[in-house]
């Protein structure tokens, strides 16, 4: 199986990769417009993703450049905190970073989001990744609107270990890479995408 080649998503070339991608359909093509705005709002609300797949343990919080939560709009250099199940790095004080560098609202009928690890950001002057992937990985979220419904998608490419860590450190993150590489974390991304979409 290959990754899709999708605008907007970086090119595959190492590691492990993953297309997950959630659709409702809708029947009165009157209500698709409205469908979507409401879409568009949950899609920018980091803070609430939680509240949208209640079986997930995962929790997401954005954050600005100092790493301080913060409840607005996401924007480009931006960081996103996650707390995933078990036990965190020492680099992300028990926690995984990302941040935003880039989010495209060219498209009216679409919205992309895209992360890569990072540091973490309330540690000032450090270099070394906070996450569990080496920064060389990337995630993008994709919402649009299609003919006959709305969609939601996470495109995972180029997923390796952060070795770069420290021994136990990097232990933690081959774990949990490894982990992901065989499906587990594509099914967190799956309640997200799903419940996304899903609301009445």
């Amino acid at each position: 199986m290959k990754p899709k080649n999708i605008i907007g998503v970086p090119k595959h070339i190492k590691g492990s990769f993953h297309d997950t991608e959630s659709k409702k359909e809708i029947e009165n093509s009157s209500d698709l417009d409205l469908k979507f705005t409401t879409l568009k709002k949950r899609f920018l609300s980091i803070n609430q993703w939680r509240d949208y797949c209640k079986e997930s343990t995962t929790d997401f919080r954005l954050c600005d450049s100092t790493g301080k939560n913060v409840e607005r709009l996401p924007q480009i250099g931006d960081y996103i905190r996650i707390d995933i199940p078990g036990p965190g790095g020492s680099e992300g004080r028990s926690f995984d970073w990302v941040q935003i560098i880039s989010i495209d609202l060219a498209n009216p009928d679409m919205v992309i989001i895209q992360c890569r690890p990072s540091k973490n950001p309330i540690k000032g002057n450090t270099r070394k990744i906070a996450h569990f992937y080496s920064n060389n990985a990337t995630s993008t979220f994709i919402i649009s609107k299609v003919k006959d419904g709305i969609k939601a998608g996470i495109y995972g490419r180029n997923e390796y270990p952060n070795l770069k860590a420290g021994f136990f450190n990097s232990i933690r993150n081959i774990t949990i890479a490894v982990g992901g590489m065989l499906g587990f974390s594509k099914i967190q991304w799956k309640c997200l995408a799903k419940g996304l979409v899903d609301f009445k």
